[in-house]
């Protein structure tokens, strides 16, 4: 069984999550992965149905509004944010909720998370997927920025997400986070970074993370999860542009993930 190949919403901001699925259908994408965010459609139940059954393009997962510019969507309360977010992934067809750890100032969140989220997992029958994080860098420091911690594979998470940019920051290998994590890794954020200190969310192959060894790591091992191509193509000038970035992010993962044999 191939794995989902999925396009986020977030890789054509500032375009909205309507020309997200646009993007992909006319691409040749899985599916969507929709970022909810401060685009009121993201949030929509009935226009994401509408979306995706207009494209014939499933959505395969949710994206929490746990991002930085995302901290008032919803609210302000965590745990609420999270129902929400598995109560519209139920309602679209999508069996993941993507999820990052709390930031350090949520402590009271933070102090509950593991738990709170086997719990979520429980009673709504939706995979909440932790996704890898960094510490926060300038110059010659680093600060620790989430609790319990950015590393997914420090905490028995059933499911958890590898991003690759994110993992250039934090300067960690992410076969070997895969291989730590073991079938707990159920979704990837096929992506690239240079190993600065930003989040740069690179087409992959690009930067330095090795994205197409990655990919055929996880064909070797049977990866039959999500891989979803979260990009940022704000710097494109023009829709060709962003086209062409979306096209050739999905022509290296089809091209990249077969098993290698002797």
């Amino acid at each position: 069984m191939s794995p989902v190949i999925a396009l986020s919403s977030a890789s054509v901001y500032p375009e909205s999550t309507a020309h997200a699925f646009g993007y992909a259908a006319s691409l040749g994408y899985d599916a969507v992965e929709v970022m909810v965010g401060i685009d009121a459609l993201s949030q929509q139940t009935s226009a994401l149905k509408q979306l995706s059954e207009h494209h014939e393009l499933p959505i395969c997962a949710i994206h929490a509004p746990c991002l930085l510019w995302t901290q008032r969507v919803w609210g302000a309360e965590p745990w609420g944010k999270l129902e929400r977010s598995a109560e519209l992934a139920a309602a679209v067809g999508a069996d993941v909720v993507v999820v990052h750890p709390p930031f350090r100032w949520q402590k009271e969140y933070a102090a509950g998370f593991v738990d709170g989220i086997a719990a979520l997992e429980s009673s709504t029958g939706i995979a909440f997927a932790v996704e890898n994080m960094y510490p926060w860098r300038a110059a010659s420091r680093s600060m620790e920025m989430y609790l319990p911690s950015w590393d997914p594979s420090e905490h028995p998470y059933a499911n958890t997400t590898i991003d690759l940019s994110h993992a250039a920051i934090a300067q960690t290998d992410v076969i070997e986070m895969a291989e730590r994590l073991g079938d707990r890794l159920r979704h990837v954020h096929l992506t690239d970074g240079s190993g600065s200190a930003k989040d740069e969310h690179l087409v992959p192959g690009r930067g330095v993370m090795g994205a197409d060894t990655f990919l055929a790591h996880l064909a070797d091992r049977g990866f039959e999860g999500h891989i979803v191509l979260e990009i940022n193509t704000r710097k494109c000038s023009t829709r060709s542009e962003r086209e062409a970035d979306l096209r050739e992010s999905l022509t290296f993962t089809r091209t990249h993930f077969a098993v290698h044999t002797p």
